[in-house]
């Protein structure tokens, strides 16, 4: 069966063009223009994601998210944000979504985070695999951590970041996120000294990395096996609105 979508969003053509692009791809669509309809429909669907503009008319977006994260804890969540929103994004984050996408956004990036949003709910039920990435590899059960095949000797502390962001492989984690997790000191400065520790013993070119990225005023992102390596290079299929547009 097709994973089902809600996408909740106010404006008519942007709900016009994600179903589209997003039946294309063989997902079922429901749609919703504000928080209420999205409620009314959460609460007799089941959708396997949620798609959430934070700009809706009747009610602040992250007020929605809290609200779905108390009556579906488990609803893989992907926020839509304006460019400069960077607090909104963290705020988003920090209430439980698992991603962010900026308008304007390529599709392509968008299928890239509803994927790797989708994985981490599957994951998250059952046995995980060994992480593959751009030539690095994981083991979660017998901790090893190989780099085209060589093994790489990380410290306990580097190995519980690299282990946290396996665990959420594709999703944006905020720094307090991070340092929550691994029980570290809240100071910026220390999960920066362990990033740059962690590419330089993982990346190719440690000074463009190509796995642990950088969401810059956000946190950082481990790049997920189906994830283009450059998501951020913005094609001519940005989705904006039709200037002519107007029917849903």
């Amino acid at each position: 069966m097709s994973p089902t979508i809600l996408v909740i969003d106010d404006e008519p053509p942007i709900r016009k063009l994600l179903r589209m692009g997003l039946a294309t791809q063989g997902y079922a669509i429901l749609e919703a223009p504000n928080a209420a309809t999205a409620l009314e429909v959460l609460g007799r669907e089941s959708p396997d994601l949620v798609i959430l503009d934070l700009g809706l008319p009747d009610m602040r977006g992250h007020d929605l998210l809290r609200a779905i994260r108390v009556s579906h804890p488990g609803l893989p969540v992907v926020v839509l944000s304006s460019r400069v929103d960077e607090g909104g994004k963290v705020e988003a984050l920090d209430l439980g979504a698992d991603d962010y996408v900026t308008k304007p956004f390529g599709m392509a990036e968008l299928l890239a985070r509803l994927r790797a949003a989708l994985r981490h709910q599957l994951a998250a039920r059952g046995e995980r695999p060994v992480f593959r990435v751009d030539g690095l590899s994981v083991d979660l059960v017998r901790r090893i951590v190989k780099v085209d095949d060589a093994e790489v000797k990380l410290t306990p502390r580097e190995y519980d970041f690299l282990r946290v962001m396996v665990l959420h492989a594709g999703k944006v984690l905020t720094h307090a996120q991070l340092m929550h997790e691994v029980s570290v000191s809240s100071e910026p400065q220390y999960l920066r000294v362990y990033m740059r520790q962690l590419r330089q013993k993982l990346e190719t070119d440690p000074e463009r990395p190509r796995i642990l990225l950088t969401e810059t005023g956000v946190g950082y992102r481990l790049r997920a096996p189906d994830d283009e390596p450059n998501l951020k290079l913005r094609a001519a299929n940005d989705v904006r609105p039709p200037a002519t547009e107007t029917s849903p």
